[in-house]
C-alpha cells in the first residue's frame, strides 16, 4: 500500500526537476537571512537601528521560521506539499518586498517576520517532496544535494548581496530576493505534489506550544544585552521557555495525534542528528553574523568585497556534503558527527583569533576547515533524521530537520549578537569615560553607530580606534563561547550517537529506544510497500 500520493511517476526528468526546486528553494531560503548580514551594516546605519534593533531584523526572520516549521510541515501533508510551497514562496517573496517602501527599524522587523513565515511554508515542503518522489535508496543521493544546497545558501546570499551593494542600495538586496521567490513559484507549478492520505487535523495546542517555547528563549537572549542576564525580563523570558518547552512534551505524550512524536529522540541516530544541526547552524550563523560586520567595520572591506571573502567556505562544505552519505555508510554517524563538529570548533578558534588588521590568508584556511567540517556532518545528520521516521511520516522527518536548522539559526544569531553586544559595551566603556553621557550612549549601541558618530565629534579618530577595539575583543569573545559550545557537542555525541545505520529500522509510536534497533527484513519490506 503506497503511503504518498503523487502525481505522476517517479524518477526521470520529472525527479531531476523536483530536486532542482527543492534545492534551489531551500538555497534562496537560507540565503534569505545570510544575505541581510551582508546589507545589515548599511540598512541600520539607513534606518538607524540599534545594535538590539539590528540583531531583531535578523532574528525576526529566523524566529518565526523556527517557530512555524512542525505546523507548516504537518499542514503540507495533509493538503499537499506543492501547494504549500508555492503558498510559501508567494508569502516570502512580499515579506522580501516590503522592507523597500518601510523606513523605521520596527517596521523593517515586522517584514522580516512576514518572510520568515513565507520561509516555514517553504522549507519542510522541499525536502518531504524529495522524500516522498525518490525511493529509499536514491533519496539518500538526493538529500545529500539538498543539504549541500541548504548549507551553501548562506555563502550564494551573502555573496549575491554583495553583488547587488556593490551597485545598489540595501533595498536592491529585498527586491532580488522577492523576484527569485516568485520565479521559483513559476518553476514550482511543474513539480507533482505528494500528501499523506490519512494525515490527522492539525495540533493547535503543540504548535502554540512549541512557538512560544522558541519565541520566549529566543527573546530573552536577544534582549539580554540591554536588560541584563540576570533582569527580571530576561529570567521571566527564558523560563517560561523551559516551561512552554516542557509543556510540548507533557501534551505531546498525551495527544493521539501529536504535532511531534517526542520518543523520537529515543532513537539515537535521529536524536544525535537532531543536536548536531541545530550546532552546526547555531555555530554558521553565529559566526556569519560577526563576521561580516568583522570584515566591513573593523578591515573595512566593501559589502562585495566581504562576500568574495567568505567564498571558500562553500567548496569544501558542498563537496563534503555530496560524499557524506557515502562514506558515513562505512564509518557511521558516530564518526562523522565528531570529526565534522570537531573542525568546526577548532576553525571557530581561529577565526575568533582575527585582529583589527587585515589577515585574509589566515581567515582563507580556517573558512576552510569550517565549510569542510559542516560538509562533513551535515548530510549524515540529515540522513539519520529522515531515516529514523517511517516513510508514511516523511512530513515529520523533514519539519523536524528544518526546525533544528532555523532554531540553531535563530539562536546562533541570537546569541552571537547578544555576547557581541554584552563584551563590546563592556570593552568600550573604559576607553570612553572622558566623553559626554550621550555620546558615549551613542557610541556603546554598536560599531557601526561609534563610526558614524565619530565622524561628527572632535574625538573622533580616538573614539574609532577605541571603538574598533572594543568590536574585536568582543569579537574573540563571542567565537570563544561558540567554540566551546560546540567542542562539548562534539564530545557529548561521539559518546552518544550510533555507529553505523545500515538496515537501521525507523521508529514507531509506542516504541522507546535506547539503542538503536536494526531489522533488515522490516526495512526491505518498508522499501517495497512504499516504492
Amino acid at each position: 500500500m503506497r503511503v504518498a500520493e503523487s502525481v505522476g511517476g517517479t524518477g526521470g526528468a520529472r525527479g531531476g526537476w523536483t530536486l532542482a526546486v527543492s534545492c534551489l528553494a531551500v538555497a534562496l531560503v537560507m540565503a534569505g537571512v545570510a544575505s541581510l548580514t551582508t546589507a545589515l551594516p548599511e540598512l541600520a546605519a539607513d534606518i538607524g537601528a540599534s545594535q538590539t534593533q539590528a540583531t531583531w531584523i535578523v532574528d525576526a526572520y529566523t524566529l518565526v521560521l523556527a517557530g512555524v516549521l512542525l505546523p507548516a510541515g504537518a499542514v503540507g501533508d495533509r493538503l499537499g506539499r506543492r501547494g504549500v510551497l508555492l503558498a510559501g514562496l508567494v508569502v516570502f517573496a512580499v515579506g522580501s518586498a516590503l522592507p523597500v517602501v518601510v523606513d523605521t527599524p520596527t517596521g523593517v522587523i515586522v517584514c522580516r517576520a512576514v518572510a520568515g513565515l513565507g520561509a516555514a511554508l517553504v522549507m519542510p515542503a522541499t525536502l518531504s517532496l524529495l522524500t516522498a518522489e525518490f525511493p529509499a535508496r536514491q533519496a539518500a543521493r538526493a538529500v545529500g544535494v539538498w543539504a549541500g544546497f541548504a548549507g551553501a545558501g548562506a555563502v550564494l546570499g551573502i555573496l549575491g548581496a554583495g553583488a547587488l551593494l556593490a551597485v545598489r542600495s540595501w533595498q536592491a538586496v529585498f527586491v532580488a530576493t522577492a523576484v527569485l521567490a516568485l520565479l521559483l513559484v513559476v518553476g514550482g507549478w511543474f513539480v507533482p505534489s505528494s500528501r499523506e492520505p490519512a494525515a490527522p487535523g492539525l495540533d493547535v495546542p503543540g504548535a502554540v506550544l512549541s512557538a512560544t517555547a522558541v519565541g520566549l528563549v529566543v527573546f530573552g537572549v536577544i534582549e539580554a544585552p540591554d536588560h541584563g542576564w540576570d533582569s527580571a525580563l530576561v529570567v521571566a523570558s527564558l523560563g517560561g521557555g523551559v516551561l512552554a518547552g516542557a509543556g510540548f512534551v507533557l501534551v505531546e505524550r498525551r495527544r493521539a495525534a501529536p504535532l511531534l512524536q517526542v520518543g523520537l529522540f529515543g532513537d539515537r541516530g535521529f536524536g544525535a542528528g537532531a543536536v548536531s544541526l541545530v550546532v552546526q547552524f547555531l555555530a554558521a550563523f553565529g559566526v556569519f553574523f560577526v563576521l561580516m560586520q568583522h570584515l566591513q567595520l573593523v578591515w573595512g572591506y566593501s559589502p562585495l568585497r566581504a562576500g568574495l571573502a567568505l567564498a571558500p567556505v562553500a567548496v569544501p562544505l558542498v563537496a563534503a556534503a555530496v560524499l557524506a552519505p557515502w562514506v558515513s555508510e562505512r564509518v557511521g554517524l558516530r564518526v562523522m558527527t565528531g570529526a565534522g563538529l570537531a573542525l568546526v570548533a577548532g576553525a571557530l578558534v581561529g577565526i575568533g583569533g582575527l585582529g583589527g588588521g587585515e589577515d585574509y590568508p589566515r581567515l582563507v584556511v580556517f573558512l576552510g576547515v569550517f565549510g569542510l567540517g559542516l560538509g562533513i556532518c551535515a548530510t549524515p545528520a540529515t540522513a539519520a533524521i529522515v531515516r529514523g521516521v517511517p516513510r508514511a511520516k516523511q512530513g515529520v522527518a523533514s519539519a523536524v530537520n528544518d526546525v533544528t536548522r532555523e532554531l540553531g539559526a535563530a539562536v546562533g544569531i541570537a546569541l552571537a549578537g547578544s555576547l557581541l553586544a554584552s563584551s563590546y559595551r563592556t570593552h568600550l566603556a573604559p576607553q570612553i569615560t572622558h566623553l559626554p553621557a550621550a555620546t558615549r550612549a551613542h557610541a556603546s549601541d554598536s560599531l557601526a553607530a561609534a563610526l558614524q558618530l565619530a565622524g561628527d565629534t572632535p574625538a573622533g579618530p580616538g573614539l574609532a580606534a577605541a571603538a574598533r577595539r572594543a568590536f574585536v575583543d568582543g569579537f574573540h569573545d563571542t567565537l570563544s563561547a561558540l567554540a566551546v559550545i560546540t567542542a562539548v557537542t562534539a564530545v557529548a555525541l561521539t559518546v552518544w550517537a550510533p555507529g553505523s545505520q545500515r538496515g537501521h529500522r525507523p521508529w514507531q509510536p509506542g516504541e522507546t529506544r535506547g539503542r538503536n534497533a536494526i531489522d533488515s527484513s522490516l526495512v526491505a519490506k518498508q522499501d517495497r510497500s512504499t516504492s
